[in-house]
């Protein structure tokens, strides 16, 4: 079963960074898109930065996030730079199997599996 789990959430104010992290379990990285998401109040959830492990694409809304994996952990991490208020949102790790779209077209709202989410609040 796919599990995860993120971490690393909290209170930052405008321009600091942040690093999140998401525990992953029950897949294997190769057979995977991974990503990752925000939702902030009265707003629909949209894609940050996202990754195929099939042939390591990448996407990102804006530069300033980045993800990473470390396979050996079993992690994947989103570097948050020059954060701003209007990036307060829930952030949630998704994923899906070997899907047939880009990794821009799933990385907008179209992941199977997700975690729970961790809150980032960016204070002005």
């Amino acid at each position: 079963e796919v599990q995860l789990v993120e971490s690393g959430g909290g209170l930052v104010q405008f321009g600091e960074s942040l690093r999140l992290s998401c525990a992953v379990a029950g897949f294997n990285f190769d057979d995977y898109y991974i990503g990752w998401f925000r939702q902030a109040p009265g707003k629909e959830r949209e894609g940050v930065s996202c990754l195929s492990g099939i042939d390591r694409s990448t996407w990102s809304k804006e530069v300033r996030f980045i993800i990473s994996t470390d396979a050996a952990k079993n992690t994947v991490y989103l570097q948050m730079n020059n954060l701003r208020p209007e990036d307060t949102a829930v952030y949630y790790c998704g994923a899906i199997y070997r899907p047939r779209a880009t990794i821009e077209t799933m990385c907008k709202n179209d992941m199977k599996y997700w975690g729970r989410g961790t809150h980032v609040t960016v204070s002005s």
